[in-house]
């Protein structure tokens, strides 16, 4: 049997410095670096986030506000399941339901589902412009397409992800109230008086700035996968993959740092 000794050189180009993880936070650092440059035209850039605004959030109304009602509706079954002492009130099942969809559901759920739509569609977007060479072509004509491709993209998602936010909270309680109204689970002022027991104003803000958090980490993670995407239609595939799982990941992380810092 004959034995095959692995020189340093041989062992650095199998592990080339792309796959490391320090490699990519690096990189990533130097991508949001290039991108968060000055417009050089402000007027495109108004003119891309409203397009970017219309693509990707005012398209995921309908997906958001269809799983916000059944979650709601759900979230009050289950509540009332669980609620069988008689000494407790009906009116915190209301409660609890709304202390749900503000606190987790219509934040860190939803973004996690964004992350599969909107992360998807970010990634395949540049991914396939950088495969094209269309992005090549941006940068021989003296273009920062990193700016002018990604900028319009983050700003839409993080300012305006906190309204779709604040619509699933309403379309979640509104389901739990219908629920309550055609089922007859409990009564309809029970569930009424629940959720305006004890509401926290904080709570509302607090969502909101998770919300803005997480669509900026789907945004640029997806973004920086799509733009340094490479070896053809494959490629593209595979960087929209990474940027929904790592994206996903990233949510998870920031919701346990944030709700420690904010709660």
């Amino acid at each position: 049997m004959e034995l095959k000794f692995v020189t340093l050189r041989d062992f650095i180009n199998r592990n080339t410095l792309k796959s490391n993880f320090f490699y990519h936070i690096g990189h990533y650092f130097l991508f949001l670096g290039q991108v968060f440059r000055k417009p050089e035209k402000w007027r495109i850039f108004v003119k891309n986030f409203f397009n970017e605004a219309d693509k990707l959030v005012i398209n995921s109304i309908p997906l958001i506000a269809l799983i916000s009602i059944f979650i709601g509706a759900v979230l009050v079954i289950q509540t009332s399941s669980n609620m069988t002492s008689p000494l407790l009130p009906k009116m915190y099942i209301g409660y609890m339901a709304r202390e749900s969809l503000i606190l987790e559901f219509s934040s860190t759920m939803v973004c996690l589902i964004l992350a599969g739509k909107i992360g998807s569609n970010i990634s395949s977007e540049i991914g396939t412009m950088r495969i094209t060479e269309q992005i090549d072509a941006m940068e021989m004509m003296g273009v920062n397409s990193a700016s002018y491709l990604v900028l319009p993209k983050i700003c839409s998602t993080t300012l305006l992800n906190p309204l779709l936010t604040l619509m699933s909270i309403i379309v979640g309680i509104i389901g739990g109230y219908l629920l309550v109204q055609i089922t007859g689970i409990i009564m309809v002022k029970d569930y009424i008086t629940g959720l305006r027991f004890a509401f926290t104003e904080y709570y509302v803000l607090y969502t909101a700035i998770k919300t803005s958090v997480f669509s900026f980490i789907i945004s640029s993670i997806s973004s920086y996968y799509g733009y340094y995407a490479n070896g053809g239609s494959l490629g593209v595939g595979r960087s929209s993959t990474k940027a929904i799982v790592v994206a996903s990941a990233m949510i998870l992380i920031a919701n346990l740092i944030l709700t420690k810092i904010m709660l």
